[in-house]
């Protein structure tokens, strides 16, 4: 994609959300860890009607320590992976209480160093907790940089660095939330939205869908 569409590509986003956020609820950097631990390989719909119940009872590394990993699991329990997902969340809690003063830390290297947190949660608090110009790249931003040859890529972090040098320096910020809901909501992967598409005459993908008669 050349550089001038990829600019038109972002503006035509922009357009549509001018500021495009997370589906997670949450309302501290440590509510946002938590709930994107939970939402691997599940929903944000399913991860927001747990928080909905844990985050009033408990929402910090201290309260949910207290709950103990039993007690947290009886609040995430609709969520899949839930065991290993409450020992991860509970262990961070205890990092955070030892090493960080309670608060969730804002480098790379210390959020990797958390049970359960990868690069692309790492990315995801970077980017929405702290506003850095971070891209996490899900399966949904995996498959649109590759459908639109926006950054075509094998694996993860192959997009991961087209994106970061490939994406306009002005939406570099957003980017992470405008291709996942493009991705989670016209973009999709069993048949792409792509009559309706905004960036469809930019988009190199070869089997687009037909407009319905």
């Amino acid at each position: 994609m050349k550089a001038a569409d990829r600019i038109e590509l972002f503006r035509r986003l922009a357009e549509l959300n001018p500021e495009p956020t997370t589906e997670l609820e949450y309302s501290t950097p440590f509510e946002l860890l938590v709930a994107v631990t939970l939402s691997a390989q599940a929903t944000d719909v399913g991860v927001n009607k747990a928080t909905r119940r844990l985050f009033p009872v408990a929402n910090t590394p201290q309260a949910i320590w207290d709950l103990g990993e039993e007690g947290l699991k009886r609040y995430i329990a609709t969520i899949g992976l839930y065991n290993s997902k409450a020992k991860n969340v509970i262990a961070t809690c205890r990092i955070l209480l030892d090493q960080h003063g309670g608060e969730v830390p804002r480098t790379r290297e210390a959020l990797e160093a958390l049970p359960g947190v990868g690069r692309k949660t790492a990315n995801v608090v970077l980017n929405t907790a702290f506003g850095e110009p971070t891209i996490a790249v899900d399966t949904h931003i995996f498959r649109v940089s590759n459908r639109t040859g926006l950054a075509a890529g094998k694996n993860v972090n192959d997009v991961e660095r087209k994106l970061l040098r490939n994406v306009p320096a002005q939406y570099r910020k957003d980017a992470h939330h405008w291709l996942i809901l493009h991705g989670r909501y016209v973009c999709k992967a069993r048949k792409p939205e792509c009559p309706t598409c905004v960036i469809a005459d930019l988009c190199s993908y070869k089997h687009k869908t037909p407009a319905q008669d």
